[in-house]
């Protein structure tokens, strides 16, 4: 199965019309027939079935529309996915596509892409997150490739640490951390 790494030729950030989002939904309602508006989550190539259930239910109590980028390191019938995401995917509004191509052609220019990874020159405090934002996240073992992070400098931001042997926190917990700064700064619309 290869990874994000091995797609990263010539073509792979650039246009592929050939390719179009495969709308999958886990609780079995009709798929979506357009990307809802508000926040995103983008989830590149996730590989551990919890973070990404956790991640779905996050989703869902925010209203924040989840992107699941191909390879996935698990199955979507996965027992820990479904219990990690509890009964909420039926709430979700998601979207599985082929490749990191796929969906940048698709979704890249409707708002602004923030890609959440160490070493960023500035941390996602210091960012000024606007609704429809995309917040994009790696893989758990080996998190964005650089070269997307060079192609996106200014977009690139990370999440202060303060023990130099703390390599990483959990990714659902980066995903919660963002996501409500972005809506904090947002006004926390369509609160209950």
């Amino acid at each position: 199965m290869p990874h994000f790494k091995d797609q990263m030729d010539s073509e792979s950030l650039g246009i592929h019309p050939q390719l179009s989002p495969r709308e999958i939904n886990i609780a079995e309602k009709g798929p979506s027939q357009s990307v809802s508006e508000g926040m995103h989550i983008v989830l590149l190539e996730p590989e551990i079935p919890p973070n990404t259930g956790n991640i779905a239910r996050l989703c869902a109590a925010t209203r924040t529309t989840l992107h699941l980028i191909e390879p996935l390191g698990f199955q979507l019938d996965n027992k820990q996915l479904k219990r990690a995401g509890m009964d909420y995917w039926k709430h979700v509004t998601w979207h599985k596509w082929p490749s990191w191509a796929s969906f940048y052609e698709s979704e890249g220019k409707k708002g602004s892409l923030w890609y959440i990874e160490s070493e960023g020159k500035k941390h996602y405090g210091e960012a000024s997150f606007s609704p429809n934002d995309y917040l994009v996240f790696g893989r758990e073992s080996a998190g964005l490739p650089p070269r997307l992070l060079e192609q996106f400098p200014e977009q690139w931001v990370r999440i202060p640490m303060f023990h130099e042997e703390s390599r990483s926190l959990n990714l659902s917990n980066c995903a919660a951390l963002v996501l409500y700064e972005a809506l904090r700064q947002q006004g926390f619309p369509n609160q209950i």
